[in-house]
């Protein structure tokens, strides 16, 4: 599945954002897909996941803060990213994922280039 970031942006500490992935080839409803992230300097890490049936699966940095979800007719993977701290500032990518664990396995596909978040304090 082929795959495009956007949402990223500038906030405060506390703000939100909305991040979205397009998808062009296949359908959401067949992958499962997540989202990880790379820090300036640091390793990816794996931020959340959604099965095909719906199940979710957050690392714990981002539990109550983030919320992933998708919609299958649009072909559009979302997270919702609320009460941002400057941890979490960073480039943040979709994929299909293996599965839920693909949070700490970091077992993701193909991402696109990556949406861009700045979290300033």
């Amino acid at each position: 599945v082929e795959v495009k970031e956007s949402g990223g942006g500038s906030v405060q500490a506390g703000g939100s954002l909305r991040l979205s992935c397009d998808a062009s080839g296949s359908s959401y409803s067949s992958y499962c897909m997540g989202w990880f992230r790379q820090a300036p300097g640091k390793e990816r890490e794996g931020v959340a996941s959604i099965e095909r049936d719906g199940r979710t699966n957050y690392r714990d940095s981002v539990k109550g803060r983030f919320t992933i979800s998708k919609d299958n007719t649009k072909n559009t993977l979302y997270l919702q990213m609320d009460s941002l701290k400057p941890e979490d500032t960073g480039t943040y990518y979709c994929a299909a994922c293996l599965g839920l664990s693909s949070v700490w396995t970091m077992d993701f596909g193909k991402a696109g280039q990556g949406t861009r978040v700045n979290v300033s304090s």
